[in-house]
């Protein structure tokens, strides 16, 4: 009895629940459970799996290594010009050394203003000093460096002329085929051509009266001699 009880208050419920739902607008059809395809879970699982793939790809940093900057080159810093120092331009003359010195002591031959013929043939020979600091070495030259020649070539030392000493060196010459006071200048110069010291000249009168201008001494001469002699230049 109570079983039976039971059964139509279940049957009395759900024929309720029926009336509920129909009031709601369902129908039976929109009760059934709907059937679940493996495939396309499958199918569904695997797509939002590769879109998140793709997705993480696009975030992730490129593996492209950045390339290595090389240092700039270091350049070296600009002269700067010290106060009251003007910068330097165009060529330059290379200095004479400064341990090298020639002064001329006296006319050893040929004094100035010597009166002379033309093409007359004559040596003329200066004492000079090594007023340097420095030897004159082997292979120093004494060479014509302006006005009259007059045959003269240049002269080359066959050996050294110490410092402190003094040396008498010649130079043969011609007098010009021309009247009139002339003169020729000569200095001394190292092997390698660098002039330093007192420029000396030889002067002469050719067929006529002669002038009063003459080579000055430049100070004391000590009393050693270089025996060095100079040989001309071919």
């Amino acid at each position: 009895m109570l079983k039976f009880r039971l059964m139509t208050g279940v049957q009395s419920l759900v024929m309720i629940a029926v009336l509920l739902l129909s009031a709601c607008g369902a129908t039976p059809a929109d009760l059934t459970t709907p059937t679940l395809n493996p495939d396309a879970i499958r199918t569904e699982a695997v797509s939002t799996f590769a879109s998140g793939l793709t997705m993480t790809a696009a975030a992730a940093p490129s593996d492209t290594p950045i390339p290595t900057l090389s240092p700039a080159p270091t350049f070296p810093p600009l002269a700067t010009s010290t106060a009251g120092t003007p910068f330097a331009s165009g060529p330059t003359v290379a200095p004479t050394a400064g341990c090298y010195g020639l002064r001329f002591v006296s006319d050893v031959s040929i004094p100035d203003n010597t009166t002379m013929t033309p093409g007359q043939a004559f040596t003329k020979t200066w004492k000079v000093l090594n007023a340097g600091t420095c030897a004159w070495d082997a292979g120093f030259k004494f060479a014509f460096v302006g006005g009259e020649q007059m045959g003269g070539t240049t002269q080359t030392l066959s050996a050294s002329v110490a410092a402190g000493s003094t040396f008498d060196i010649s130079v043969p010459m011609t007098a010009p085929n021309r009247t009139g006071t002339l003169r020729g200048n000569w200095r001394m110069q190292t092997a390698a051509g660098q002039f330093f010291g007192d420029e000396v000249y030889v002067q002469i009168v050719v067929g006529g009266s002669a002038s009063t201008a003459t080579n000055t001494p430049g100070g004391a001469v000590p009393t050693n001699t270089a025996t060095a002699t100079a040989t001309p230049t071919p």
